[in-house]
């Protein structure tokens, strides 16, 4: 029903085996801007997105909303907190419209004692979520707002749509969420964003984000 064998995660599973560990999972849906998890939450639930965005977020020490990561189809979030059993370390809240599985912390560490191989995939995952937001943070805390804003976008190009004028970002994000996702104003986002389009590095299509020149934005994020 949910073929949780194509999800990364749970990859390594057969048909048969993810069918045997479907009646666990809860399937929920959550409308734009709901709040999924809080920092400081217990870490009740391990979460899959099946459709839509999930933010995952922290307050900086001035009360200003930073982006660390934002979470698509077929990836996981909560998954450090519920492994090791410490507090969900941010906030997770959705970007837009999305629909959730997510399962139990004792029902999950079943899985995992079952299936070796997920294990070893779960373990992979965090540790590359850990070194993405440890890297994150660095870029806020070192690095120009033009140089972060060039490597989140960057980023999320990995999962864009090729098109004839350029890679076209498959989510609409306001000047508001890149601004929190590089931890500056909308102003200098603002102001950031129209220097690449007036450079022909970026440009907008039907409301998104279009990368016209993926090798000069690469060049831009160094600081």
């Amino acid at each position: 029903m949910y073929q949780l064998e194509k999800m990364a995660v749970f990859g390594s599973l057969s048909h048969e085996e993810a069918l045997s560990i479907e009646a666990v999972f809860v399937r929920e849906s959550r409308r734009k801007r709901d709040t999924i998890f809080s920092e400081g939450d217990p870490p009740s639930w391990f979460y899959m997105v099946l459709e839509g965005k999930v933010k995952i977020t922290k307050l900086s020490q001035e009360g200003k909303e930073i982006i660390l990561e934002v979470i698509g189809p077929n990836d996981i979030f909560g998954g450090v907190a519920v492994v090791r059993s410490f507090p969900y370390p941010a906030n997770a809240i959705a970007m837009e419209d999305c629909v959730l599985l997510k399962v139990s912390r004792e029902d999950l560490l079943d899985i995992l004692k079952r299936f070796p191989a997920v294990t070893m995939a779960l373990f992979q995952n965090l540790g590359l979520r850990l070194q993405n937001s440890h890297e994150s943070r660095k870029e806020i805390a070192l690095e120009k707002v033009l140089a972060r804003i060039a490597s989140l976008l960057v980023k999320l190009g990995k999962s864009g749509k090729n098109t004839p004028e350029g890679l076209l970002l498959d989510t609409r994000f306001t000047k508001q969420e890149i601004a929190e996702m590089v931890g500056t104003t909308v102003e200098t986002s603002i102001r950031t964003i129209s220097g690449l389009k007036k450079e022909g590095i970026i440009g907008e299509k039907n409301g998104s984000i279009l990368i016209k020149d993926m090798e000069r934005l690469k060049e831009k994020t160094s600081p």
